[in-house]
């Protein structure tokens, strides 16, 4: 026999995870998708075919993609501060995962806009690690804060997947969608009019694709972290008084 809870919060709760849950599915699978499968197709275009197909499944695709990340940011940080606050000083610990996250999104959006630029970082390889230092180092300082304020194995995990995952929504925003509208825009015009691709048309889309590409690699552990909340106490050594 069925037996709906009765209480608000865990309506609500329950209401926000499901919309966590939904829109992420989209988001990431519209992610894996420009990933595993447009980034080969796009290649294998020709100028005329590709001035057809980019500005009419781009934009479509790109609108899920965008506002998949949206909702899941949103109902994500929304669960997190319920979370938080039956446990640890709420301020500070928002505090920590704003302010630490935000330095990561900065550090790294300024590895992207170098990596274009040439030097070391132009091989994938060293940009690859310099991301992953970034994300390490941030993970592990807030996630110590967060433990000193007493927050729990749980929402530590929250902290640090909800954290990476703060990385690839303004990934998303702040980057990939602002070059991708140029582009689109670039592609549909040289194929109306004739006129040669602007000259940052390269820059732009090899920006966006890092972002995009790093995105599918910290979404492995980002699902991880998200994962372990409820079912892997990793941090549970941590907490301990």
């Amino acid at each position: 026999m069925l037996s709906w809870p009765q209480d608000f919060t865990t309506n609500f709760q329950f209401l926000l995870r499901w919309i966590h849950f939904l829109a992420g599915i989209t988001w990431i699978g519209m992610l894996y998708f420009f990933n595993l499968v447009n980034v080969q197709f796009q290649k294998e275009l020709d100028g005329a075919t590709k001035g057809k197909v980019v500005p009419n499944l781009m934009p479509k695709a790109l609108f899920w993609f965008r506002w998949g990340a949206v909702f899941t940011w949103f109902s994500g940080f929304i669960y997190y501060t319920l979370i938080v606050g039956t446990e640890a000083p709420r301020h500070l610990t928002l505090a920590i995962f704003l302010v630490g996250w935000s330095i990561a999104f900065t550090a790294i959006a300024g590895l992207f806009r170098a990596s274009v630029a040439g030097g070391a970082l132009k091989d994938g390889r060293v940009l690859s690690l310099a991301i992953a230092i970034v994300v390490i180092f941030i993970g592990y300082a807030t996630a110590m804060m967060a433990q000193k304020g007493g927050s729990s194995s749980r929402s530590i995990s929250i902290m640090i997947g909800g954290g990476i995952g703060s990385i690839m929504f303004l990934n998303v925003w702040m980057i990939i969608w602002p070059l991708q509208k140029k582009i689109i825009a670039a592609v549909k015009a040289t194929a109306e009019t004739g006129a040669p691709a602007p000259a940052e048309q390269a820059a732009w889309a090899r920006r966006a694709f890092l972002a995009s590409r790093a995105n599918s690699w910290l979404s492995v552990p980002m699902l991880f972290f998200m994962g372990a909340a409820s079912h892997f106490p990793i941090f549970s050594t941590l907490t301990k008084p």
